[in-house]
């Protein structure tokens, strides 16, 4: 698909598809996610790496990345602006962005340091419903 195609199913999610914390975590949003809305594409898939190439991130970024509105946010500013997207209190969190990014990614890079000694690697994603599975680039 060409990315101005991929462009226009934002927002979009790039996550992990290696990391069992990324995709348990990818699951238990996906089952709370308000009008699924959402895509997703691994980061290392086609589509993922053309995604990092048009936002001019760093190929070797290992980080879940929100793109919505034609902008890219990564690690904490990423799952902060996960929050609107779900059911239930957690759109309260977005409040947190009132902290200072250095200090939110400084406890997001501590779990994400952490994260494959915890969780180990997954050689896929679980299996999916088929309406969820529709909306992954590159599976």
């Amino acid at each position: 698909m060409d990315i101005n195609e991929v462009l226009k199913k934002q927002p979009i999610l790039l996550f992990d598809g290696e990391c069992g914390f990324c995709n348990r975590s990818l699951l238990y949003f996906i089952n709370h996610e308000k009008n699924k809305t959402m895509h997703f594409a691994p980061l290392k898939s086609k589509t993922g790496k053309e995604l990092l190439a048009y936002f001019e991130i760093e190929a070797k970024t290992d980080s879940v990345i929100l793109i919505r509105d034609h902008s890219a946010y990564i690690k904490s500013c990423a799952v902060l602006r996960l929050m609107p997207y779900m059911k239930g209190l957690w759109p309260l969190m977005i409040v947190f962005v009132i902290i200072p990014p250095f200090i939110r990614n400084f406890i997001y890079d501590m779990i994400a340091k952490r994260r494959m000694k915890f969780f180990g690697r997954v050689d896929n994603c679980a299996l999916l419903p088929k309406e969820d599975r529709d909306r992954f680039f590159d599976l």
